[in-house]
């Protein structure tokens, strides 16, 4: 697959050319000469003989970006200035700040914001905990947590360079939901550690957001901490993603006018977010799922399977008892997965899927096949990138599912929760606007996050009065 150019490899370079005619095309052209992108062009200045231009240009990767450098260097009389990675810039200093919510004008102010009058809300949520959730910033904060161990598809960069992931995370859910979450980069990656910290600070939040923590790991933490905690734990590595992957089914089946219930389902990847879709398509209704790993498809008689880690798979999944590889195991299903790794299958693999075929090749940055070869044969692509139809995305998810739960005061995170967000989130593509290109919404759809949260809220509430 070819790359493309990306604003997040964005540049903005500041030159001087002689003040000719055809002075800002030739900038132009040698971007475009070299496979680069113009966004923006700005004289910023200007002499009897020369003027000065700043070029915003998008590349494909940090190589490339330089390689557009020396392109606009070899525009006759062009002299370089500054370069400036825009997406540095927009780092700068961090994503995140802290503002108070009142105002401390005078004497008055402070002495009810702070001492003495604050020792009256003190007293107030030692006679009663519930009030913590009425009087501080309990009752709409959410602690973004990681260990740094699985960041992004980058690897164990560890908790410091895992911080301007939790920032934007924070940043999407104050954007999409108007929660407060804030950033806990954990420095150790040991288990007993990391819940003894969670646990430690819980009583500042209303939700934890676990996040970018490495399989098999993350299923024994998130456990833990749910079984210990008296706020909603959410991983969404694995939640987040199921809940979008299985919004998105749900169009697409009916696009291919196919039902969960019997269509052959296979997955490549059985690691953290594997597992949850598995899971969650099961709840579902799916009934028929083939999961695969580097080695091939899980079965009973592979020898190479730790009882641990796979026995879920082997518990639950694939009923017919199919062997073989993951190219084997796509002959005639109806439904890919991927969740694994890039360029693992080519379009003669989706040619033999079933007619009417769905296509979720989900690695990033670089898909398990190409969206382009797969759309030859599949009805249906998504991938989980910005710049093809149908991005399968957690941000569609994660800021409406905790919204729900702190507007409901929910203590827990349930299957019916998950499910409630992911009918939710496909009912926001209406029957008018589905097609084999649009089967989940944009991120920037209005309504995505509210729409999503009434349905946990509601389903949470339920539950609450059930017990």
């Amino acid at each position: 697959m070819a790359a493309v150019p990306s604003v997040s490899y964005s540049i903005t370079v500041r030159l001087e050319v002689p003040a000719r005619a055809n002075a800002v095309s030739q900038l132009t052209t040698a971007v475009e000469a070299r496979g680069g992108v113009v966004t923006a062009l700005d004289v910023t200045g200007s002499a009897a003989d020369r003027i000065q231009v700043d070029v915003t240009c998008a590349a494909t990767d940090t190589s490339h970006a330089d390689a557009l450098v020396e392109a606009l260097r070899t525009v006759p009389g062009a002299d370089i200035g500054k370069v400036s990675d825009r997406t540095f810039l927009l780092h700068l200093g961090g994503k995140l700040e802290v503002v108070s919510r009142v105002p401390i004008r005078n004497r008055d102010d402070l002495s009810m914001a702070y001492t003495p009058g604050v020792a009256r809300i003190c007293q107030a949520i030692a006679a009663n905990p519930d009030d913590a959730r009425r009087l501080t910033i309990k009752r709409n904060t959410v602690a973004v947590v990681t260990d740094g161990s699985a960041v992004l598809g980058l690897g164990n960069l560890g908790a410091l360079a895992a911080l301007p992931v939790m920032e934007g995370k924070a940043a999407l859910f104050k954007r999409f939901a108007a929660i407060d979450a804030f950033p806990i980069c954990l420095d150790t990656q040991d288990s007993d550690e990391i819940v003894a910290a969670v646990r430690a600070i819980a009583p500042v939040f209303a939700g934890i957001n676990l996040e970018d923590i490495s399989a098999p790991r993350c299923f024994e933490i998130e456990q833990r901490l749910r079984e210990m905690l008296d706020i909603p734990v959410f991983h969404d590595d694995q939640h987040g993603t199921a809940i979008v992957v299985l919004a998105a089914l749900v169009n697409a089946l009916k696009v291919v006018a196919k039902a969960l219930p019997g269509v052959r389902i296979v997955m490549s990847g059985a690691g953290a977010a594997g597992r949850a879709i598995a899971q969650l398509l099961l709840a579902a209704g799916a009934d028929d799922i083939v999961v695969a790993d580097r080695s091939g498809v899980l079965h009973r008689e592979r020898a190479d399977l730790s009882a641990g880690r796979q026995q879920w798979f082997l518990d639950h999944t694939n009923p017919r008892g199919v062997t073989g590889s993951l190219r084997e195991a796509l002959a005639g299903a109806d439904v890919f997965i991927g969740v694994s790794g890039p360029n693992i299958l080519d379009g003669a693999a989706v040619a033999s899927m079933a007619a009417e075929s769905i296509v979720f090749a989900l690695a990033n940055p670089d898909p398990e096949v190409d969206p382009v070869a797969a759309a030859e044969h599949a009805t249906v692509v998504a991938t989980g990138r910005s710049d093809y139809p149908n991005q399968i995305n957690n941000v569609l998810a994660f800021p409406g599912v905790f919204r729900g739960l702190l507007d409901a005061q929910s203590r827990s995170v349930t299957t019916e929760m998950l499910l409630a967000a992911a009918h939710a989130l496909a009912a926001v593509v209406s029957d008018e606007e589905r097609n084999p290109a649009y089967v989940v919404p944009s991120v920037f759809h209005p309504g995505v996050a509210e729409t999503v949260a009434a349905s946990v809220r509601e389903t949470a509430v339920l539950a609450r009065a059930g017990n």
